[in-house]
């Protein structure tokens, strides 16, 4: 059922307004989801998902036979998440896009810390021994018991963001990643707001897809060291072409603030230094462009 919300000063709209701001969304671990294509990936990966709002726009689009809305809806209402609608006046002070398909979601996150990276990993194992006891005693399972060993991987690539500040960028960093076949991305502090909602919009939903942690520099690099990544940054005075090296087996790469780059810090600390060839007269490369560059190169090299 769809609920109406005729007034402004209603809690859920003035709750989705705050959420227009860094702050809140940090306080509260919730963030707005924008779109018809971002929501239908965060309910297919059983995102947690407080409450949808419509526009009148999205509801006239429905009723004159736009089935895709209308299965959405109905696929959120079968998981018993609440629908209001309210006028595209009020609509517009909640969203962030000029041309707005007329649906939101509030979101929640979690704000993990590196050291849980490996929490699904512990789980996938005690979930193997326990199998291993029921082989004793029955082994007509162990057909199911191929496709669950099948399932435990050791993360292996983590894209680290170092100051990265323009949400653009961050969002096609965090799709990019997703695309390439990163674990997770660690977030250093200094970056934009990973939900901040152009970068939501700029994931195009890979938001949903991949694991995002939280860590100062110190401590990331350290944690990162010891659990055996070799840390790899790009940097232009090296002799190391990236595509002529070897990356090792458990790679962390290092993508730095879009003026600055990576800091000097991490610089003296890395492992591995690279370098994209510039064969014109730039200097260099957008940051998600060359992320995207060393991304699939790595991944092909540890496949």
């Amino acid at each position: 059922m769809i609920r109406e919300i005729t007034s402004r000063e209603n809690e859920k709209l003035k709750f989705a307004r705050s959420l227009l701001k860094s702050k809140t969304r940090a306080k509260e671990s919730k963030f707005i989801a924008e779109g018809y294509r971002i929501l239908t990936l965060a309910l297919d990966s059983n995102s947690k998902i407080d409450y949808i709002i419509i526009n009148e726009d999205f509801e006239k689009k429905m009723l004159e036979g736009k089935e895709e809305y209308k299965n959405l809806l109905s696929d959120f209402a079968s998981e018993n998440i609440q629908i209001f609608k309210t006028s595209d006046k009020n609509f517009a002070e909640i969203s962030d896009t000029e041309n707005t398909q007329g649906i939101l979601g509030i979101c929640s996150f979690k704000k993990e810390k590196f050291s849980n990276i490996n929490r699904e990993v512990s789980k996938a194992k005690e979930k193997f021994l326990n199998i291993n006891r029921e082989v004793s005693k029955a082994k007509e399972k162990f057909s199911n018991i191929n496709k669950e060993v099948s399932k435990i991987k050791e993360n292996n690539f983590l894209i680290v963001l170092d100051r990265v500040q323009d949400p653009g960028n961050m969002g096609t960093i965090i799709r990019t990643a997703d695309a390439a076949g990163a674990d997770g991305i660690v977030v250093l502090k200094g970056s934009v707001d990973v939900y901040n909602p152009k970068t939501i919009r700029s994931t195009m939903g890979s938001i949903f897809s991949i694991d995002i942690f939280y860590e100062d520099e110190e401590s990331a690099i350290e944690k990162l060291q010891s659990n055996g990544f070799k840390i790899v940054s790009s940097y232009l005075d090296t002799d190391n072409f990236y595509d002529k090296v070897d990356y090792g087996e458990k790679v962390a790469l290092v993508i730095g603030n879009e003026a600055n780059g990576i800091s000097e810090n991490i610089i003296s600390k890395s492992d591995l230094l690279v370098k994209i060839p510039m064969y014109g007269k730039a200097e260099s490369l957008n940051a998600a462009i060359s992320s995207a560059i060393l991304m699939y190169e790595i991944k092909k090299s540890i496949i």
